[in-house]
């Protein structure tokens, strides 16, 4: 299974047949890439609400504005498939750790729960039922101050375990633990703060398969994470409390 990002012209413009069917504690997987036409664009911008578009606004980039207007967007018709709504009548809210969920209305009724991660022009969302979610994706950067960000964000033994690695690995072995630790907190709505309290033990081959957590007393102890199968360069993990069944979706050319 590996992860493939699809145009978000191809999921801007797939129309919905049927409504997918999500089964309690299962968990969808759809990638994007963001790129697309001015009336792509546009058909995505709409679809924001106020607080999205003012977030737009802030980046200084205009790629960056584009991409974000995207994701979001990409987002927002993804959902719509699980919810039987245009992906203009979406609506979140959010908690008191700024987590995203999906509006009262929409949220009561589903049980649908979702997450969404971007970086360097690609997103991969994650949807469920029943329970919380968290996914993220990175990219390989050599250019990352690998072990002055491992000594401060992460445990002893994870920066031990980068450091002893040969110098070519350890960018790969940083964002393994990386993207495990913040799909570990994004599922419990908690920012960077958190990534020294969660301890991630990789095995020799942890892609596909469950990672160890230990997590400190302020941080929830049911939650699993997995690696996910991804092309060279990339990073990406999913975290939940049942992972037995996921799943990897795509928009129908």
């Amino acid at each position: 299974m590996l992860i493939s990002f699809p145009s978000i012209e191809r999921v801007i413009s797939a129309e919905c047949q049927h409504l997918i069917k999500l089964e309690p504690e299962s968990v969808h997987l759809w990638g994007v890439t963001l790129d697309g036409s001015d009336p792509c664009l546009a058909r995505c911008r709409e679809w924001l609400d106020e607080r999205e578009r003012d977030r737009a606004a802030r980046f200084v980039r205009a790629g960056d504005r584009e991409r974000f207007v995207f994701a979001h967007g990409g987002l927002r018709a993804v959902l719509s498939r699980y919810l039987g709504v245009g992906p203009d009548l979406v609506g979140f809210d959010h908690g008191e750790s700024d987590k995203p969920m999906l509006a009262k209305e929409l949220r009561g009724p589903s049980a649908i729960t979702f997450n969404l991660s971007h970086a360097y022009g690609r997103a991969l969302i994650a949807v469920s039922r029943g329970q919380e979610v968290g996914i993220d994706l990175e990219r390989v950067r050599s250019d990352v101050p690998v072990e002055n960000l491992s000594r401060r964000f992460f445990t002893q033994s994870e920066h031990s375990i980068i450091m002893q690695s040969a110098p070519e690995q350890r960018a790969v072995i940083f964002f393994r633990y990386w993207v495990a630790k913040e799909a570990l907190l994004k599922a419990q709505g908690i920012g960077l703060r958190g990534l020294a309290e969660c301890e991630i033990m990789l095995g020799t081959d942890g892609v596909g398969k469950d990672v160890q957590v230990q997590v400190s007393s302020h941080l929830h102890d049911r939650l699993r994470a997995r690696l996910l199968p991804c092309e060279n360069g990339w990073e990406a993990a999913i975290a939940a409390r049942e992972l037995g069944q996921v799943r990897l979706c795509g928009f129908e050319p």
